[in-house]
């Protein structure tokens, strides 16, 4: 680790911006320190972290942020006010966010080939994923599907506005705006589209509307299968650094992704120790033995070796999407020094 320019009876002041999951539990309650730093936390939505990281006021050293739109403002935008260090806050296996009528015509994956689909915006990172899974797992590529985007968003609540990066369209597909007034619950519920894909669970299945429900019944056991065969468990977030603080203060990424790593742990213990008491699932104990028994002890690793496979997956379905320009490296979007972080250096 670099040498603090600090002197010793001082701290470096910063701010980090992110959600308050399990995982970094310990570092908002002030459990786990970042060495050298006295670190303020705020909490926001991801929509507001991204575009505070794009579009300024720049104003947050460290922060979470979309790890596709972080890559559409590097290879397209040329960003490079903040780069990634490798500690991914937020994952999720996205068979669970297709969401069908029970009526309708569209039962398997592959009948959404030449379909209308409503999706909130279009370039976030969910529904990338969810795009290049359908078109690598099943064979419909984006070119044979019509592509709606709402108007409004059911879970802007929970996700905040959209990032300019969220919302890029690329040329060459069938895209269309839905009807003015409706979120994409109402495009299927009136029978404007067939499917959503969505990061969130809409509207229309969080209010218990039986005629809304997931292509994938079963997705615990899709989802649980896709990563047996594949080795992927789709990142959504990553942590970004601002670059001046960085080269200012050359100890800083090591030190906040050793405070993530730390409060990861703890997480861990807490689940081993008392999870079955204090998480309210009656099955929690049950479910973490599983877990680990698929994707092992630390089935949310940091670092780039162990998630290699996820992020090139990612690169891949962005360019192939039309939504990169180009395709990207691991040395491009992350610090050079924090390509070789390791959780057990």
């Amino acid at each position: 680790m670099g040498k603090s320019v600090l002197n010793q009876n001082k701290r470096l002041p910063i701010t980090i911006a992110g959600y308050r999951l399990d995982r970094v539990e310990a570092l908002y309650d002030g459990r786990v320190k970042v060495k050298d730093c006295d670190a303020k936390f705020v909490t926001d939505s991801i929509g507001a972290m991204n575009t505070n990281i794009f579009s300024g006021p720049h104003d947050r050293e460290v922060s979470e942020v979309g790890l596709h739109p972080y890559m559409l403002a590097y290879a397209n935008d040329g960003f490079r006010k903040y780069s990634l260090i490798p500690v991914f806050p937020i994952r999720v296996f996205r068979h669970k966010s297709i969401f069908i009528r029970l009526d309708g015509d569209v039962k398997k994956p592959e009948d959404l080939r030449g379909r209308k689909v409503a999706t909130p915006g279009f370039s976030s990172t969910s529904l990338t994923w969810i795009r290049g899974i359908i078109q690598h797992e099943y064979g419909v590529r984006p070119d044979e599907i019509e592509w709606v985007i709402s108007a409004k968003d059911s879970s802007a609540g929970v996700a905040g506005k959209l990032s300019r990066q969220e919302d890029i369209r690329p040329e060459g597909l069938s895209i269309s705006i839905g009807a003015e007034g409706k979120d994409e619950s109402d495009l299927l519920l009136d029978g404007d589209v067939d499917a959503i894909f969505h990061a969130a669970e809409p509207k229309a299945f969080v209010e218990g509307d039986g005629k809304v429900v997931r292509l994938f019944a079963d997705y615990r056991q899709v989802e649980r299968n896709y990563y047996a065969q594949t080795g992927i468990f789709p990142i959504m977030h990553a942590v970004a650094i601002r670059n001046d603080v960085a080269e200012q203060h050359p100890w800083l990424p090591r030190a906040i992704f050793d405070a993530y790593v730390e409060a990861k742990r703890q997480m861990y213990t807490q689940m081993d120790k008392m999870g079955w008491a204090t998480n309210s699932l009656p099955w929690f104990a049950k479910e973490l033995e599983e877990t680990k028994s698929l994707m092992g002890e630390n089935f949310w690793p940091y670092g780039i070796e162990p998630n290699k496979k996820t992020l090139e997956a990612l690169f891949q379905y962005s360019y192939e999407q039309g939504l990169a320009k180009r395709k990207l490296k691991m040395e491009e979007l992350f610090l050079p020094e924090s390509l070789k972080f390791s959780e057990n250096p």
